[in-house]
């Protein structure tokens, strides 16, 4: 009895330690990537001195964090303020629960996969308004605002963005998702909302040109300024992980998952899993690209795009695909 319980428990568990320490090795080398290209860009070299060619950078840089000390403001609410990393950092992980890295290689394949991602990608803004309202200062206060405005702006576009996937599959499994995609990749017919995806994600993860809540010429550091020490680690690895995650999402939604570009040799010699991850790091180098080349948006400019851009765009999509499919009898 205790056997039959024990053992599906600690399956389990060995399933969520393949993913989440894969995760967290590949967000230190996200970073070292991230300082590596921009480095490129600026014609400078970029870490270089810790470990071979600096590889091991990242990792020092979060020991030095850990073990400085953790500092909480006297006027802050002391709960909140460690509640909300914890928070944030739990939910950029809870999203790979649902993630098919290739056919059954998946910790749960549930029917609503894709409304799970949505759910959890929406609660990230309460630990950004924890943090902000909870260290009791203008700065993060601000941040929090920001953010929290940014993120249901966009949150709008991506839904919309979805349905359009929807309507083509017929089904919320994202392994459904990914198997619609075996003749044609959906980046090709729905160009323009692949495009809309891309640029909201940049805005769901707070990344240039759209780090406003962080925007360190005029918030400081926005809602992590009073943060330190493993707290502030927390929350620096939370956004590298939805960035990882929302790089995912759009691999499934419109790459075709773990699905060759071509089915003919030698294309399909690798294995589904080495196909998806080769895309993960498309789309994060894109991420990457972007900071290093483009400015920061105004808060107005920002919010006009999502609201009078996006949304429109996105509303006007849903209805172009859906009139297409019922049209030509293609309804799955």
């Amino acid at each position: 009895m205790i056997n039959s319980i024990l053992i599906p428990g600690l399956i389990i568990i060995a399933q969520i330690l393949a993913i989440i320490v894969p995760v967290l090795i590949s967000v230190a080398f996200l970073v070292y990537a991230e300082r590596k290209i921009l480095a490129l860009i600026q014609l400078r070299k970029g870490p270089n001195v810790v470990g071979p060619f600096g590889l091991l950078q990242s990792f020092a840089d979060a020991l030095k964090l850990i073990t400085k000390e953790n500092i909480i403001p006297s006027n802050s609410n002391k709960m909140v303020f460690l509640l909300a990393p914890i928070i944030t950092m739990v939910l950029s992980l809870a999203g790979w629960a649902v993630i098919p890295f290739a056919p059954g290689w998946v910790v749960s394949d549930i029917n609503v996969g894709i409304m799970y991602l949505f759910a959890i990608s929406s609660l990230a803004v309460y630990g950004v308004i924890m943090a902000g309202w909870s260290s009791n200062s203008k700065y993060p206060f601000l941040g929090a605002l920001r953010s929290a405005a940014q993120m249901v702006s966009y949150e709008v576009s991506i839904g919309f963005v979805i349905i359009t996937v929807l309507l083509c599959v017929g089904s919320l499994n994202l392994t459904k998702i990914v198997e619609a995609q075996e003749t044609v990749w959906f980046a090709i017919p729905l160009l323009p909302m692949f495009i809309v995806f891309f640029i909201s994600a940049l805005a769901e993860t707070n990344r240039l040109p759209f780090d406003l809540p962080e925007d360190e010429s005029s918030l400081v550091a926005g809602f992590t300024t009073e943060y330190s020490s493993a707290s502030f680690v927390l929350f620096f690895l939370a956004e590298y992980a939805s960035m990882i995650l929302m790089s995912a999402m759009t691999v499934i939604l419109f790459l075709g998952g773990w699905l060759p570009p071509f089915d003919v040799f030698p294309f399909n010699i690798l294995p589904g899993i080495v196909w998806f991850i080769l895309k993960i790091i498309f789309i994060l180098f894109l991420f990457l690209w972007v900071r290093g080349t483009f400015p920061r948006y105004r808060y107005d400019q920002l919010m006009r795009l999502g609201w009078k851009v996006f949304l429109p765009l996105s509303l006007l999509w849903v209805v172009l695909t859906s009139g297409f499919l019922v049209i030509f009898n293609l309804v799955p």
